[in-house]
């Protein structure tokens, strides 16, 4: 559906975030500039509000039902080289937070409740010494446990309680494994017992661990540069920063792909401007989200703010 996300007041501005949606359609949508932390937007693209309280530099949002009703939770982060206000490098600020959809905080965590031999990496030294976490990917399980990436510098996942107490670490880039750049995790209900599934960007692979932290081996391979996962029904739909959208089967294998693009240097940068946006072809996917009924919502790393929506054919 091309121009149907109507930004407040002028254009959409810088997008390098996520996506939500909630049960009654409503899509939250991060951005940097103009319009700082999280717009909040009608089904049919209108904009409604901002959500009060959210940081600017927030990388990957989630809303979950849970028994006090629908709650927002947050990830700061952002990219090594990410300098000034936007900065993702923490040292010892709040780095995820569980939020109302009003804004409200109900839960932060700070980024010095992870132990610092999990801070091992050259990108975990900051400007001034300090060790630092470059946090990107964020799930939540079922039981309220929240598992976070530090996939712009060690590549470790770390898990919290419900209450936000820290657990244990697992994963990093120094292990056989090989992580590099854990950029989004997502709980994958399709097995039993659920398992996490994360996109290591640079080794352009889907990748499983159990809930407990146990490597499970690779999902898929050979993808484009995959920088988001969500699950939907027995799929996995995968935002490619190299200009894809791709379904993977249980198996790992691509069913179906949309939104392609076939022009190498319109893809993979945020730097692609409005006069080349084709309709139904995306540039630099970053995050992406589905609503009840199926449709698909891409949020993409550009500089003039770019939302895709693609409507489920039945």
């Amino acid at each position: 559906m091309p121009g149907w996300l109507m930004p407040n007041d002028g254009p959409l501005g810088h997008t390098n975030g996520g996506i939500a949606v909630r049960a009654n359609g409503e899509i939250f949508v991060t951005h940097r500039l103009p319009i700082t932390g999280i717009a909040v937007y009608a089904p049919n693209g209108t904009y409604l509000r901002n959500v009060a309280n959210a940081p600017r530099n927030l990388h990957t949002i989630l809303i979950r039902t849970e028994p006090e009703g629908e709650v927002l939770y947050t990830i700061r982060g952002g990219g090594a080289a990410d300098t000034g206000p936007y900065s993702g490098s923490v040292a010892t600020g709040p780095i995820i937070e569980k939020m109302t959809l009003d804004g409200e905080v109900v839960l932060s965590i700070s980024a010095s409740a992870i132990p610092d031999r999990f801070k091992d990496t050259e990108l975990n030294k900051g400007a001034d010494g300090a060790l630092v976490v470059r946090m990107s990917g964020l799930a939540v399980a079922p039981n309220g446990d929240l598992y976070a990436s530090d996939g712009y510098a060690s590549d470790y996942i770390h898990r919290f309680d419900r209450a936000g107490k820290y657990l244990t670490s697992f994963g990093g880039n120094k292990t056989p494994d090989g992580f590099n750049r854990l950029h989004n995790l997502a709980i994958d209900t399709r097995f039993t017992p659920l398992r996490i599934i994360g996109t290591d960007q640079r080794n352009n692979r889907l990748v499983h661990w159990s809930l407990d932290g146990e490597f499970l081996g690779v999902f898929a391979a050979d993808l484009r540069v995959p920088k988001d996962v969500a699950i939907d029904d027995d799929y996995a739909v995968v935002a490619e920063a190299k200009g894809r959208i791709a379904v993977l089967d249980r198996a790992g294998k691509i069913v179906t792909t949309f939104g392609t693009n076939t022009v190498e240097e319109e893809t993979g940068t945020p730097n692609t401007p409005p006069a080349k946006w084709r309709r139904g072809i995306v540039t630099t996917p970053h995050a992406v989200a589905l609503n009840a009924h199926g449709d698909v919502f891409v949020h993409e790393w550009n500089f003039f703010g770019r939302v895709l929506r693609f409507n489920r054919q039945e």
